[in-house]
């Protein structure tokens, strides 16, 4: 009688398919996930909670709290930027050694200096700026 199941040929007969694959290497998007979704939610509380400490007034924490909100956003988007090309700029490093050991010279080296620093400072004062400019938008607004 056949079956119609797919059957891996590097997994014996009888062998749980649940075996194959590493949940563990997988799990880390969601760990990071998990882990950020927590980071944002207590910061963003516990700085309404420590405005609302001092000021008691509703728009004030609200307007700290979308503040925190729009700037853990905007922090966390640009520090993935700059940790993705930062790998990129690794990688890019180690094939320009390589090539420097095969005796190809490049003259793309001196153009890759200090881009990644440019990327932290653009990055930080955009989203600084992006912070600015949503909160004042909704703080006019009539809060």
């Amino acid at each position: 009688m056949a079956s119609n199941t797919i059957q891996n040929p590097n997994i014996e007969q009888g062998e749980d398919l649940e075996q194959e694959f590493d949940y563990s290497k997988r799990s880390q998007w969601l760990r990071a996930a998990v882990l950020g979704a927590n980071d944002g939610l207590i910061s963003t509380a516990s700085l309404m909670m420590g405005v609302g400490a001092v000021k008691h007034a509703i728009k004030a924490m609200v307007l700290a709290g979308f503040a925190g909100l729009v700037a853990g956003a905007c922090s966390m988007a640009i520090g993935e930027f700059v940790s993705v090309y930062s790998q990129l700029d690794i990688e890019l490093a180690q094939l320009r050694r390589d090539e420097k050991r095969a005796g190809v010279v490049t003259s793309e080296e001196e153009k890759r200096e200090g881009k990644a620093t440019a990327r932290v400072l653009v990055g930080g004062w955009l989203a600084m700026a992006l912070t600015f400019g949503l909160t004042k938008l909704i703080g006019s607004k009539g809060l």
